[in-house]
């Protein structure tokens, strides 16, 4: 070995050792290697993706993710069409719509076992299309926005990039439509919500809202 290999060695081994003592590099588990690492943490993993919330109620056009453990063929990412329902292989078709995801998870799993000794279905919502709620006049954004998580009026006017300079931000009011059809006004005062006057009026939306904005 040549005098100048050894001394580079030395000097690599010896910036390693360094890099430990300070903290910036960590070792890679099963690699024997190391990793530099900067303050913000960029080689991290990424966070896991988090199932959606079991609560929530499938609706069409919502896309599904059916997994079933050992068996790729069976597994598949379907939207729920327009009748509600999604296809399975060896399930056929199965409704969806107007199911939690572990309702479904349930159903699939009790058909496959005709098919599969002990099947582990899991299922995740993988884009909700089916819930929706408008925001128009006077906000920077106006237009449709998913409600894919649980949100309230001021979440939504965040969302749309807020008002706009002339908005009557004390006149801002909810259309909501009830089961029987007809239409309930749900007023939202924006400067005593912004008080901390009347935070009753700083409702949880639903899917069809539409928050009116003069």
């Amino acid at each position: 070995m040549s005098k100048t290999f050894r001394c580079y060695s030395a000097m690599v081994s010896a910036a390693v050792c360094l890099a430990f003592i300070f903290g910036i590099a960590k070792p890679l588990c099963g690699t024997g290697g190391v990793t530099l690492q900067d303050d913000a943490g960029k080689n991290q993993p990424p966070s896991p993706v988090v199932p959606h919330n079991n609560d929530y109620v499938i609706g069409t056009e919502d896309v599904i993710s059916v997994n079933v453990w050992k068996e790729p063929d069976i597994s598949r990412v379907v939207p729920v069409r327009p009748d509600g329902k999604i296809s399975l292989p060896l399930v056929g078709e199965i409704q969806a719509s107007g199911l939690t995801p572990l309702q479904l998870q349930s159903q699939v799993t009790e058909k496959l076992e005709a098919f599969v000794a002990h099947p582990q279905v899991t299922v995740i919502i993988q884009e909700v299309k089916s819930q929706r709620f408008n925001i128009v006049g006077e906000v920077q954004r106006p237009g449709e926005y998913d409600l894919a998580k649980p949100m309230t009026v001021l979440d939504a006017i965040a969302l749309a990039g807020g008002f706009v300079e002339f908005a009557k931000t004390n006149k801002v009011y909810i259309l909501r439509r009830a089961e029987d059809g007809s239409t309930r006004r749900i007023p939202f005062n924006y400067k005593q919500v912004a008080k901390g006057k009347g935070p009753g009026q700083d409702v949880r939306l639903v899917s069809g809202d539409t928050i009116i904005v003069p």
